[in-house]
């Protein structure tokens, strides 16, 4: 190969040095810069490499065949030649092969079967910066191969934008000696980023629109538009035609869904007197070229896949670009010669927003890394990531796996998680489609396999399309079919991968049971069966709560398996929707997950009869399929629920004669006054020790009744215990006798104790009534004939020679048949003149 003028030639001397010398090297070099096409050609002279292959990993097919055909075109040769590709679809690979470039997965695949890596010298990683899932695994396991057994194997990581130090420490040698770094410039031309931000309430679809055509107006060459999605794509694409661009301008599509060719048609160069608008996901990022971009329109943001730990479910998040990802894309517009991006968002959220994306393995489904690392025989921890897939992820990775059994209780993978990890699936689908096989129903797993691996295969808003695989499974089998909605290039694309799937699995076609689509879809998600609720809803085995669209078919049975889901929308938004799923009958759940069904018996509190009862559910999780209640029967249980009874309503629900009450109140009053050994037995003391209180007097009881019955005063006196309780009568007594010669209750519930007596029972020579042992007086409170307060003192006797006489004047007026003496010490009291007559 002649000299390309690229400036990562200026890096190839050092790049060399480093291989030769380390074996490993980290490359930082700017976009445009040649790093994917130019680096793996200078390096197959080497004499380190001697005739060994080159295998590079780029984590996009778009990018692996486009840089496999540049390097191709480099050597004046054909793809297939000294340079190939594989990828998941196709392969242009020669016995003369010298470099081959292939995608996430191939990798993997390979170092599972020989972790010798024969014949192969140089493994180099691409765009480590994008953290994709796959890259970080198959990085993982190369380092691990270098460091046991092939030291000499060559490890090279390249990216534009990059954490240096951190890869460099990953590829430390033995001795902690990091990874040489070598960076270089790129041939980036200047690009004048103008800042667009849309208003609110513009949506970014019409708002990368108008972009678009202030662009085409005000700027030369072609167009490359950032988007998040294939929806966004669709919609911008529609905005955009009916003559609002100018007639010699074409509007092309690029998303990994589209196939091979219509991929090209985005990527070749516009024709003579012609421009394009390529609208693009971030598939165009990086690791390739868009001939004669000089404008990029970037809608600053991205769609990730995110894994929801609570219901087990993947749903692709809409998020803003890092800062990284922002500059990559800007980039694409000075490849060449100077451009222009505009940006729809400000420069001060520009600052606000990561300067690198999160990385796949902290957000993403791990039951794929999960099965690789036992296939490996290693844990998370005993390989070098970048970043460690989440443990608590992990493991919940690893239990589905060995209910997939995939996996046996060590954590070794069984035949049948071997036979799986064979399929480019993730092991649901491949649990599901071996499985199948063996229950002749393969085919029609192979054509879910390929439906739920790719982009839906019916195009529209999601609440508007129908939820049935059924109705995806007919199109793509049924060539005769027809559907109002069908995106033809993705029936074609699912038709092709579900062929080279059952090629795979050694599945033979068969005549499809479109009836049991159910039943095979339960073999990959048996955790996400649903029953129906009220309204359209369903309910998830983990208990989070899904929709369905408005008038659905399958809103109206009574079990789902969800294989998607995405958010609401009107009545519905902040519940998930429904996207994709199966009708599953009673029967067929029973034989998908019956070991999994629990029959359990539990006691409730019926509110309507106000009586506990026992519940006894089949229960699927958090489904519900069978419940019958009864009469709860005597045990640990009752006693335990008869006493939470109590606790949620609080004392009140036990029966409390007067003399309890009043007994809790003396018992109380000592506490309070006394402190120590007194108990503390009001309400809230109760019932923080209500265990150890109640549950012994409710041994054996089943009924509210036997809460009614408890003995309170009996409880509180062994509360006491049997040496306080004559202490308690001595000291704070229930009553004390009037000088009529009657007893009379003392209210401890008032500060300080007191007692309620008409006036004239307290004439005579008795002292002011006291307890503690005459330590303390109590509040007396002197009524009138009619039971009103007319004095309330602590010190009758002085009350009597003091403001008596004032009280004295007013009785005698309102109760002139009353004697009201003068002198009431020296006066016989009412009741004792009764009782002498």
């Amino acid at each position: 190969m002649g000299a390309t003028g690229l400036p990562i030639e200026d890096c190839i001397p050092a790049l060399r040095d480093a291989l030769a010398t380390r074996g490993t090297a980290v490359l930082q070099a700017e976009p445009g810069a040649g790093k994917s096409t130019v680096v793996p050609l200078r390096l197959l002279g080497e004499a380190w490499l001697d005739s060994a292959r080159i295998v590079m990993l780029e984590p996009r097919r778009l990018a692996a065949r486009a840089t496999a055909r540049r390097m191709a075109f480099l050597l004046g040769e054909e793809v297939g030649a000294t340079v190939g590709y594989r990828t998941r679809d196709e392969s242009k690979v020669g016995r003369s092969t010298r470099i081959e470039v292939v995608t996430e997965g191939i990798l993997t695949r390979r170092l599972q079967r020989d972790p010798t890596l024969p014949g192969i010298g140089l493994v180099i990683f691409d765009e480590v910066h994008e953290r994709n899932l796959q890259s970080d695994l198959a990085l993982a396991l190369t380092l691990d191969v270098r460091r046991v057994l092939r030291p000499e194997l060559a490890v090279l990581t390249m990216s534009a934008t990059l954490d240096v130090d951190r890869v460099a420490a990953l590829l430390a040698d033995e001795a902690g000696n990091r990874a040489p770094i070598v960076s270089g410039t790129g041939r980036s031309h200047p690009v004048d980023v103008r800042w667009t931000p849309h208003g609110p309430r513009q949506r970014v679809a019409e708002a990368t629109a108008a972009a678009v055509r202030t662009a085409l107006r005000d700027d030369p060459g072609d167009v490359l538009v950032f988007l998040a999605g294939a929806a966004d794509i669709r919609r911008v694409a529609s905005l955009l035609e009916g003559g609002s661009i100018p007639s010699d301008v074409d509007v092309r599509p690029l998303f990994g869904g589209l196939s091979a060719d219509e991929q090209d048609v985005a990527l070749a160069a516009s024709a003579q007197s012609r421009r394009r608008v390529v609208l693009s996901t971030d598939i165009a990022e990086t690791s390739l070229t868009v001939e004669g971009v000089r404008v990029v329109i970037d809608a600053g943001e991205v769609r990730r896949p995110e894994f929801d730990h609570r219901s087990g479910l993947t749903r692709l998040r809409t998020g803003a670009t890092s800062q990284a990802s922002a500059d990559q894309r800007s980039g694409r517009a000075g490849r060449t010669e100077p451009g222009v991006a505009y940006r729809l968002w400000s420069a001060a959220e520009h600052g606000q927003r990561k300067l690198f994306a999160e990385p796949e393995i902290r957000t993403a489904d791990v039951v794929g890394l999960a099965l690789e690392l036992a296939m490996w025989g290693a844990t998370a921890d005993e390989l070098a990531f970048l970043d460690p897939p989440p443990a608590a992820r992990l493991d919940d990775a690893l239990e589905l796996l060995r209910r997939l059994g995939a996996i046996d209780g060590a954590g070794r993978p069984t035949d049948a998680g071997r036979a799986m990890a064979e399929l480019p699936l993730h092991p649901r689908l491949s649990h599901m489609v071996t499985h199948a096989r063996s229950l002749g129903n393969g085919w029609l797993a192979c054509l879910l396999a390929a439906l739920l691996e790719d982009r839906d295969v019916l195009r529209g808003h999601p609440s508007e399309l129908p939820i049935d695989v059924e109705e995806r499974v007919r199109l793509v089998a049924d060539q005769r079919h027809r559907h109002v909605s069908a995106d033809r290039g993705a029936v074609a694309t699912a038709r092709r991968r579900a062929a080279e799937l059952a090629r795979r699995a050694d599945v033979t076609r068969t005549e499809l049971d479109l009836d049991a689509c159910g039943s095979v879809l339960a073999l990959a998600y048996p955790d996400r069966i649903a029953q129906a609720q009220d309204g359209g809803r369903f309910r998830l085995r983990s208990g989070q709560t899904v929709s369905t669209p408005a008038g659905d078919p399958l809103a109206t049975v009574d079990f789902l398996v969800v294989a998607d889901v995405g958010p609401g929308y009107g009545a519905d938004v902040g519940v998930d929707q429904v996207r994709l799923a199966a009708a599953l009958t009673r029967d067929e759940l029973e034989a998908a997950v019956g070991a999994d069904i629990a029959t359990s018996t539990r006691l409730t509190w019926n509110a309507e009869r106000d009586e506990l009862q026992a519940l006894r559910e089949r229960r699927l999780g958090a489904i519900v399929l069978a419940s019958t209640t009864g009469r709860a029967t005597p045990g640990d249980d009752a006693t335990r629920a008869l006493v939470d009874r109590v606790r949620e309503r609080g004392l009140v629900a036990l029966t409390w004669p007067t003399a309890a009450r009043a007994l809790q109140d003396r018992i109380g009053f000592a506490r309070r006054a006394m402190g120590e050994p007194w108990p503390e037995v009001a309400d809230e003391a109760l019932l923080d020790h209500i265990d150890e209180w109640l549950t012994p007097l409710l041994i054996g009881g089943t009924r509210r009744s036997d809460i009614e019955h408890v003995d309170v005063t009996t409880l509180l006196r062994a509360r006491l215990g049997h040496r306080l309780v004559p202490e308690l009568d001595r000291v704070v007594p229930a009553t004390v006798t009037l000088p009529s010669g009657r007893a009379i209750r003392v209210d401890y519930d008032t500060d300080p104790p007191s007692i309620a007596v008409r006036a004239q029972e307290m004439f005579g020579p008795s002292p002011h009534p006291t307890i503690c042992e005459g330590r303390l007086p109590l509040a007396v409170h002197l009524l009138s004939p009619a039971g009103r307060v007319v004095q309330v003192t602590s010190d009758l006797p002085g009350f009597w020679r003091g403001s008596w006489t004032e009280v004295r004047k007013e009785l005698a007026g309102r109760y002139p048949k009353h004697a009201w003496p003068a002198q009431p010490w020296l006066s016989e009291s009412e009741g004792s003149r009764h009782r002498r007559r």
